[in-house]
């Protein structure tokens, strides 16, 4: 099943917003390998967040490898003499300000996730795959509000 993110996407839990959503469109990516899509509007209480503009680009993107990988054969003596990765990316982007009174325009954030996969693990443990995606997402859904308040006092 390719890549496909409904609208609205429920936000985690972060202090201060009160059940917040995003709808979203699809969008253009920059890579042939890719989805795109930017915020058209936020739901709930989000004071002072902003959606999609030039000047504070609000995008979601997924990448897959330009060229699948795949696991070579073994070699004379029965060794698999490399495991190639496949690397899939998302990247969320947030324009916002640094500064005020000053000539300085916003500045952009960025959350990436990798995925790193090795070759052959597709057909021998697809749900090891599924169980490292699942609690990956479960766990920074789970964070999300301290992972937010961290980020702003930097206490951990």
């Amino acid at each position: 099943m390719a890549i496909s993110l409904g609208t609205p996407v429920t936000g985690s839990a972060q202090t201060g917003f009160t059940s917040p959503t995003y709808t979203i469109a699809q969008d253009n990516a920059t890579s042939l390998y890719a989805k795109q899509w930017y915020v058209s509007a936020c739901g709930g209480t989000q004071t002072g967040a902003n959606v999609h503009s030039v000047s504070l680009p609000f995008t979601f993107s997924f990448f897959r490898p330009a060229s699948l990988a795949v696991l070579p054969p073994p070699n004379s003596v029965g060794v698999i003499p490399s495991f190639p990765k496949n690397v899939y990316k998302a990247i969320t982007r947030k324009g916002m300000a640094v500064a005020s009174g000053t000539l300085n325009g916003p500045q952009i954030g960025f959350i990436r996730s990798e995925l790193s996969i090795p070759a052959g693990a597709d057909t021998q443990s697809p749900s090891e795959i599924r169980a490292m995606i699942s609690m990956h997402i479960g766990a920074l859904t789970s964070l999300s509000a301290s992972i937010g308040d961290t980020t702003i006092s930097g206490v951990i």
